[in-house]
Order: C-alpha cells, then structure tokens, then sequence
C-alpha cells in the first residue's frame, strides 16, 4: 500500500474537509494523488478555485497539490486509503452526537474494497472506532477487518488561528487494527509529519490519548476559573495573581475564560459518557465542565451588576460584546460561549450590539439568531472584550472613551488592556 501511494498508483482520499481534513488532504497532496471529499458540494466547489471555507489558508496552499476535490461516491470509490475527518459535536444535552462520525462510515462502507485501509481522525471516546464506526463499515461493505481491510486511529492535532503548530510539526500520534496495519499508517503519515509518529498499542490507547488531551486543559482553565471568581470577591486582579506565581519553574500557564469550540468545551463529554456507559460516574472532569459551562452566566451577571448599580433600568442600557468567535483570529464560531453571554444579556432586556472582525453575520444568525452590527453607534453602558483578535490588541483609552459613557465598564475577559485602561471601570477575569 505504501510503496503504490507513493508511486500514485494508488490514492489516498480525506473524507470530510473542514479544520481538520482540509489541511491533511493539501499536505498529503504535495507527496501523493489525493481525492478530497465532502458532502457540501458548494464547499467542494469553492476548494476547486483555491479558496477555504473555513478561512484558514490561503490560496497559496492549494499550489502544487495533486488533489481532486469531489462530493461523488463513485469518484471516491478510486482511493484505496482512507482518512475520515469529520466532527464529532455533543447535542442540547451535551450526549455525544456520532451523526457524522456514522455516516461517514456508511459513505466507506460503500466504497470500501479488499485490501483497502481505514483510519479515523475524529476525536471519539474509546472503543467508538471499533465499536461504533466499525460495525457500520463491515455491515455495508461485507468486508472484514484485518482479513479483508485495515482499520487505524490517527487522531486530529490541528489547531485552528494557529500558524506555528502545524500537521507537519506535531509528533502525530498512530495506531493500527494489527501489526502490519500500524507500519504501513505510521509510514504513510510520516511522508507528511516531520516531526515524527508515536504508534500507540492498540486503536482504544490513540482514541484515549486524543480525549485526555482536552480534558486536562479544560480542567486547568476550569481551576482558573474558579480562582478567578475567588480572587474578585477577594478585590485582587487574576492576571496579576499568575503572574506572580508564573515566576515559578514549574507552574502551569493557563488563564481564565470562556471555554467554547469544538475541542475542549466537548471531548471531555464523550470521556464522561463513555466512563457513565460503563457504571462510573465522574467527578472531577464534570466539575470542571460545570465551571466552564458556567462561565458565560457569570460574566452576564457582572455586567447587569454594573448596569443596575450605575443607570438602574437595564432595559435603557446599551453593551456592545466585541468577539463572537470561539477564539481569536479565527472564523469558526462553533460552539462559541460568547453566544451564551449575548443570551443571558437580552435574558435581562439588555440591549446588545455584536461586533467581530473575523465572524460571519449571516452564519451567526443561523446558528445563534443574532447577527453583527454594522458598526458601533453612540456611547455604550458597558463593553465587553470576549475574544483577544489582534485587531482589538491596538486598542487604547482614547478608543473606548469615545465609544462609552464615563459610568461604563470595559470587561476584559482575557486581561489584555490591564493597566491600560484609566479613564473607565475596568474588570478582567
């Protein structure tokens, strides 16, 4: 299988071109013939002019890629290796939703053939490979794992907005259904990860690695949090208490504030279900996602505090949330706790004006029902910075004199105007 990728006597296909397959199916087009995949044939067709939906590379690096972009099952049916990338969302409830993750599964059981290789980059519970996706392959295609196809866990360790911590300069993590299987996965995704490859064990070790490490920076942003709520009671500022303590060699750097995305505020409740599946019922990883989930409701209740202290009909007040994207200088607004806060705002009449450089309105009103202002208007009660984009960095008093009134408050969930605003109430997490 290796040696024919490598000669593209065979292909290799990416199965679901968001985030996290469009990049693996570009870098894997720069050494082999590569079939990229998806369902959204208007995505399909802006990938055929260079362009990212998901905004995060530039045309540039579609150049020189031998790939071929298509939403056909027959086209499909050419490759003879198999990467599924799609993503694994949890519902209202926060119970993992495997829609996606399944009929991806259908889609290669359909194309799937004798001696051909599977693997799943989506991040899932352990055992979900193998118990979940698995069943759903073998009963469409008739085919076997191991005596007919290879099955293999490889997964996803690309971060969105992030320039420096690419595919190719993250040890990339592998497993295989067998022994053969993970030499020839291993092999073929060293051909694109300078870094290097771990082979996990078995398929359940890579699936665990993938889920724990969210979850243990989900419970370290989580423990901020909690802090961070302690030290307002106490009148200390939380940036300057990490600081502080980040002098010491081995204190770990996180920081407080909203944990949204599809990665860290959701891979911890596929953990949680699976360990509930199996009669245990966890404590500490719910904590933190109690905290973290709470966090948007918090922040609201700060700046209604503010509002009812300084105007007193809320109703009159007017909050301007700039940042609506789960992160800075990213599009992606899935699963952005800034939504939460916009609804817990208008939850107490507040007027509220949505502002980001990076968000798409008609994307935000589709999935949250508010769109962005156009621009900002008048002077504002309160402001509030969720999302630290580069644009808003240059900021300084002279800007948020201009757009507040002298009683507003500018909340600067990630501290990065400390010290530098003086002419209105400051708070930061």
């Amino acid at each position: 299988m290796y040696q024919n990728l490598l000669d593209k006597k065979s292909k290799l296909a990416v199965i679901g071109l968001g985030y996290v397959g469009l990049p693996i199916a570009l870098e894997f087009a720069k050494k082999i013939s590569v079939i990229g995949f998806d369902i959204n044939q208007h995505r399909v067709e802006l990938m055929r002019q260079g362009i990212d939906p998901s905004n995060e590379l530039e045309r540039e690096a579609f150049e020189g890629c031998d790939i071929h972009f298509t939403s056909s099952l027959d086209e499909l049916k050419e490759a003879r290796f198999f990467v599924v990338a799609v993503p694994t969302p949890v519902d209202e409830h926060n119970v993992p939703d495997l829609t996606p993750v399944l009929r991806a599964s259908e889609t290669v059981g359909k194309v799937v053939k004798n001696g051909d290789y599977v693997v799943f980059e989506s991040t899932v519970y352990p055992g979900c490979t193998e118990e979940d996706c698995l069943p759903v392959i073998e009963k469409l295609s008739g085919l076997r794992n191991v005596t007919d196809f290879k099955l293999g866990y490889s997964p996803e360790r690309i971060n969105p907005g992030d320039k420096n911590h690419t595919l190719a300069s993250i040890v990339k993590v592998v497993s295989g259904c067998d022994a053969e299987s993970l030499d020839v996965i291993a092999r073929v995704y060293e051909l694109v990860v300078k870094a290097g490859v771990h082979r996990a064990s078995s398929i359940k070790v890579a699936e665990a690695a993938k889920i724990i490490e969210n979850t243990q920076r989900d419970l370290n942003i989580a423990l901020m949090n909690e802090l961070s709520i302690i030290f307002d009671k106490m009148g200390i500022n939380t940036y300057e208490v990490l600081e502080a303590a980040g002098t010491k060699w081995n204190f770990l750097k996180f920081q407080p504030g909203l944990v949204g995305g599809h990665c860290i505020g959701v891979d911890p409740y596929y953990l949680t279900h699976k360990a509930n599946e199996l009669g245990y019922k966890s404590q500490v990883i719910l904590a933190g996602r109690t905290i973290n989930d709470g966090m948007a409701n918090y922040v609201a209740q700060k700046i209604v505090q503010h509002l009812i202290a300084t105007i007193g009909d809320v109703k009159k007040a007017r909050v301007l949330v700039m940042g609506a994207t789960f992160k800075e200088n990213v599009s992606d607004i899935r699963n952005s706790k800034v939504a939460d806060v916009v609804k817990a705002l208008r939850s107490f009449y507040v007027n509220v004006d949505v502002v980001d450089p990076h968000a798409d309105s008609e994307e935000l009103k589709h999935e949250y029902g508010f769109g962005l202002a156009e621009k900002t208007e008048g002077k504002y009660d309160a402001v509030l910075v969720t999302v630290p984009h580069d644009a808003y960095k240059k900021l300084d008093n002279s800007y948020f004199d201009a757009i507040c009134q002298e009683s507003a408050i500018v909340a600067d969930l990630k501290g990065i105007y400390r010290g530098k605003i003086t002419n209105r109430n400051y708070w930061s997490l």
